[in-house]
């Protein structure tokens, strides 16, 4: 049997290639948007794709079903109370699937989402019982899936199911088999994920804090209490995908913009991402600019930040910087791209441009002034878990989740230096407080980080 696990970093996403190279067919679980890797397996293992599931309507990624049916002429595979707007096949409790010497058995595993399901996985050349369990959103390395995300309204059913699905129905399955779940470190569809990419259902059992609950009353209470912030992008991209994801051919693949016609589309309203590092847009960039920098969990701050139908204008370091941030993107919905600044910054700048930057303060500078009696406001952005591990004495908080909402609150006409714990989300913090009017704001170089190394103390009272 062929079995290939395809990671997506920062989203943390994970898809799978099953098949069997012998017969010259293949599946594809949960399929990420840009569906290249899969059509290069089919190709150099000589295998047709033959069926394309997706074990529920992702809330965090557009799914690459769409794009890949359109490719490969393969049905798409999903729950059949999924409620989605277009034709697939439906893939009931119980169905089975063959490529091959691959076998799929479907479970119905409701609790992330009501019409989840996970696949029972056998390879027939060693043997028809069940090898690995494709789990889904179900079960993670280390957590299981939050069950917050169809809403308020049928939360107590969803947590109702998430029980029954982790403790009686996949508590009659053995502890030898392998866990291959569809997230892991990074992904907001839970927390405190392991980087490591896969598991057994025995170590999660004994070891996976959400699995060590005495009854249902303790179960339900821990699912009552606080979930990763949902980001604004996953409404859009539940609906794109319920929908239906369009195709990538629709979207511009190079649009490299003159210093006038990225003017011109910035004052019909479109939004600024900066994607350079914070060293460079604190420097110098453009008014307004959003500073998102590059980084492996890009996605998910995007989607915190920035409208989904937002029309975009990136900021990068070149062509490359910019296909790459166009991947990450379009893998989250975000597809109104209307181009990047030729030329970069060093464009902008010999065009004589105005320009704004946001001071990055040393932490010996900070100590510095906070012994003499010249604090300027701290404001640290943080979860709450880190701000009680231990923040600078002083500070105000307010984590970077309400920041966007609450930091009209402020003066603005107040130093404020903002941190975190290296810089990277207070530079999102303090580029989006000077885009509302904070026009002394700055961002402390390297967050906590940099302040514990130069010797300085972190408080807890």
């Amino acid at each position: 049997m062929y079995f290939k696990q395809i990671q997506v970093p920062g989203l943390g996403c994970f898809s799978y290639v099953l098949g069997c190279p012998g017969k010259g067919v293949m599946v594809v679980v949960d399929p990420k948007r840009d569906i290249e890797d899969y059509l290069d397996i089919s190709r150099q293992e000589g295998m047709r794709v033959t069926h394309i599931i997706d074990t529920h309507v992702h809330a965090d990624h557009v799914s690459g079903a769409h794009e890949l049916a359109a490719r490969t002429g393969a049905p798409i595979c999903m729950h059949p109370d999924t409620p989605a707007r277009f034709a697939f096949t439906p893939l009931p409790e119980g169905q089975v699937l063959e490529a091959g010497v691959a076998r799929l058995q479907v479970l119905h595993t409701p609790g992330h989402t009501p019409h989840s399901i996970s696949l029972l996985v056998s390879d027939l050349a060693r043997s028809e019982d069940p090898w690995m369990l494709l789990t889904g959103d179900l079960l993670f390395v280390g957590d299981i899936g939050r069950p917050d995300l169809v809403g308020d309204a049928a939360l107590k059913e969803q947590v109702h199911n998430l029980y029954n699905s982790l403790f009686v129905k996949l508590g009659t399955l053995p502890g030898h088999l392998e866990v291959y779940p569809a997230h892991g470190s990074g992904s907001l569809c839970g927390k405190g994920m392991s980087p490591k990419p896969s598991t057994t259902l025995g170590y999660e059992r004994l070891h996976n804090p959400r699995l060590q609950y005495a009854s249902f009353e303790d179960f339900a209470l821990a699912m009552s209490q606080d979930f990763p912030v949902r980001p604004k992008s996953f409404s859009h991209i539940i609906a794109t995908n319920a929908g239906g994801a369009p195709l990538l051919d629709r979207c511009p693949l190079e649009r490299a913009l003159s210093v006038a016609d990225f003017e011109a589309r910035m004052a019909a309203g479109a939004t600024i991402i900066d994607a350079r590092d914070g060293s460079a847009f604190g420097g110098c960039h453009i008014p307004g600019a959003l500073n998102i920098g590059f980084e492996k969990q890009l996605a998910n701050w995007v989607g915190m930040v920035v409208d989904p139908k937002a029309d975009l204008l990136l900021v990068v370091d070149g062509r490359p910087a910019y296909d790459a941030m166009r991947t990450e993107l379009h893998r989250i919905g975000y597809d109104n791209i209307l181009g990047w600044l030729a030329g970069g910054m060093q464009a902008w700048i010999y065009a004589g441009k105005p320009t704004e930057r946001l001071e990055q303060l040393g932490a010996p500078e900070l100590a510095r002034r906070i012994a003499t009696g010249n604090a300027p406001v701290l404001l640290d952005v943080r979860t709450p878990a880190e701000w009680n591990a231990g923040r600078i004495a002083g500070a105000q908080h307010l984590p970077f989740a309400d920041i966007l909402q609450a930091c009209c609150s402020l003066p603005t006409d107040d130093e404020i230096v903002v941190y975190c714990g290296t810089g990277y989300r207070s530079n999102m913090a303090g580029s989006y407080m000077k885009s509302h009017g904070y026009g002394n704001v700055k961002s402390l170089a390297g967050g906590t980080l940099a302040w514990a190394r130069s010797g300085q103390a972190l408080v807890t009272q």
